[in-house]
Formats: C-alpha cells, sequence, structure tokens
C-alpha cells in the first residue's frame, strides 16, 4: 500500500518537526530538515518486481540462492546489471567459505567526500531451503530501489554513498566480515555509518529498530513516529547479522527488521496488527519464503524508510 501524496506530506511535516527540536547526528553531522523533503518515496511495485525476479531465479535453480549455488550468482549478476545501468561504480569481491566460491558485490554513487561514507547493505543469499524471499530478498530490493532512486533524482550529497551485497550471510556473515577484514584502519574509519536491511517484509509484522547507534535509531524512530507508528528495539536478531562486523570493527550501525521465529504478543497484535500467537515469520528458512510471504505495507514503509535515512544521513 502506498501512502498518499497528503498523508505522507503530513508525515514529513511532522519528521521535519521532529528533528528541529532535537540535535541527533551521524559522526557529528546535524540531521536536516531538507533531507527528508528530498528522500524519495520508494515504489513497492519496484521494490516487488526485483523479488519476482529473485523468485524467477530461485525456481530456475533448485530452488534456492544459497551461497556456492546457481542461484545466488545469478541474483548477483541480476543486481548488477541494474546498478551499472544506472550509473554506479560495481566491485564484485570474491573469498571462499565451505568450499564455494562467495561474491559480495560493492556499488559507489560517484562523488561526495571520500572520507565520509555513508553505507547501506543487505545479504543476498538465501539459506539452502528456499528461494529466501523475505530472508533476505526484502532487505536486498529495498537496498537496490534505493540506489536506484538516487540515480533516478540525480542526487548529489555531501557524503560518499556505497551500496552493498553480502555473500554468504547464513553461514555466519561470511561476505560482510570479509569485506570488514580487508578495510585498511584508515579506510575503516572513513566510514560514517552502516545500514543494515534484513528480513522487512515478514507476512506478521513488527516495526524493530537497531538501537546500536543513538544517531541512527533516532533517524529511523523520527521517520516512523511521522507516520504514527510505533516501533520497538530489535533484540531477535541482535548481533547475527551483517552489521555486526562493521559495529565490532567501531563502524557506527543501525537498521530495521520486521521479525522471525519470535511469536508476536497481544500487546503488539494492538500496535501492528496481526496475529497474536504466530511468529513474525512463519516460513523463516522455509521452502515457503517465496512472494507470498510478504507484507507489502511493511516492505512499502520499510522501503521508503531506508531511503529516507540514506537521504538524512548523508548529508
Amino acid at each position: 500500500m502506498k501512502l498518499s501524496v497528503s498523508w505522507r506530506t503530513s508525515a514529513a511535516v511532522a519528521v521535519a518537526a521532529a528533528t528541529l527540536l532535537t540535535s541527533g547526528s551521524i559522526a557529528g553531522a546535524a540531521p536536516r530538515a531538507e533531507a527528508l523533503a528530498a528522500a524519495p518515496d520508494i515504489p513497492v511495485a519496484g521494490v516487488k518486481a526485483h523479488l519476482t525476479q529473485f523468485q524467477s531465479i530461485a525456481t530456475a535453480n533448485g530452488g534456492n540462492r544459497a551461497h556456492g549455488r546457481p542461484g545466488y550468482k545469478a541474483s548477483l549478476d541480476y543486481v548488477k546489471a541494474k546498478l551499472d545501468a544506472a550509473g554506479y561504480t560495481t566491485t564484485i569481491q570474491q573469498f571462499t567459505s565451505s568450499g564455494r566460491t562467495g561474491y559480495n558485490l560493492i556499488a559507489d554513487w560517484p562523488g561526495g567526500d571520500a572520507n565520509q561514507v555513508v553505507m547501506a547493505g543487505s545479504h543476498l543469499d538465501s539459506v539452502t531451503s528456499g528461494p529466501g524471499i523475505n530472508d533476505n530478498g526484502s532487505g536486498s530490493a529495498a537496498v537496490l530501489e534505493t540506489a536506484l532512486a538516487v540515480s533516478r533524482a540525480g542526487y548529489h550529497p555531501t557524503k560518499h554513498l556505497r551500496f552493498a551485497w553480502w555473500g554468504a550471510e547464513e553461514l555466519g556473515l561470511v561476505g560482510s566480515r570479509y569485506y570488514v577484514n580487508n578495510l585498511s584502519s584508515a579506510n575503516r574509519a572513513k566510514i560514517s555509518g552502516y545500514l543494515n536491511f534484513d528480513m522487512i517484509g515478514s507476512p506478521n509484522p513488527g516495526y524493530f529498530v537497531y538501537d546500536d547507534d543513538p544517531a541512527i535509531e533516532k533517524t529511523f524512530k523520527d521517520y516512523y513516529a511521522g507516520l504514527g507508528v510505533a516501533t520497538e528495539i530489535e533484540t531477535e536478531g541482535d548481533g547475527r547479522s551483517d552489521h555486526a562486523p562493521f559495529k565490532s570493527a567501531g563502524v557506527p550501525v543501525g537498521g530495521l527488521f520486521t521479525g522471525a521465529s519470535r511469536t508476536k504478543t497481544a500487546a503488539q497484535v494492538t500496535k501492528w496488527g496481526g496475529t497474536a500467537g504466530q511468529s513474525f515469520d512463519r516460513c523463516y528458512h522455509s521452502s515457503c519464503d517465496t512472494t507470498s510471504n510478504i507484507n507489502d505495507t511493511a516492505l512499502d514503509r520499510n522501503s521508503d524508510a531506508v531511503a529516507y535515512a540514506v537521504w538524512e544521513l548523508s548529508e
């Protein structure tokens, strides 16, 4: 469900007002109200089109997009082609895990201060048991559509923008850890913040925000406050996704999550709707994690939140 223009405008005013009343920052740079006005609405139809492609890739390659399998490389090739056509400088980083070759995809948007890098990323691999459309096609598609929105808008932020799609997350954060470990200390210090998006379209969703960095956490909370949507601190996946290697290296991190195998409570249903006593994602790490396993409203809201944070934190 897309927000109407009037509703989105009201939300923008509310978040801008909240921003003006506080002084939250990322690496010392105060958020600007103008950034919200510039952040585009991310079309959920575009995000879902990427999910459809990931599903088709999995179906054609043994039912999954797992590390070291043809479906993963086909997914990476799909994302890379979109980014190359949009004007990004893309780099494929190769590594080995469990005897199989893995790949990270890094995409840099030209311009911006190379000494202040804002990164947004997601893992692109699935488990072997299914196509991984929520886990984590949802995050991968939202990050991709946000990157494409940067290109469509001709956005030229003060800071340098870098997007990433990680391999072998399901084997223990292998790809993201490889990336961080192979950065020089000087290049690590240039990363102002890393935003992680892993499972953002769960079918019985919650709205969870990472609390690892106060400034990034506030950015997401302000956005959702503007929509009138309550959030909770993310605890289920704490340290279990690709933000963890960045945090261990001293990089400020944050992100969003809609829940996995934990059970939604009655109190959470009061806030968010859905079904009490049922897991947030009943198809977590299962063959039924298909395009039918997505809540469109959660995917829409979170995709817009990805773009809001990228615009807000890169100014």
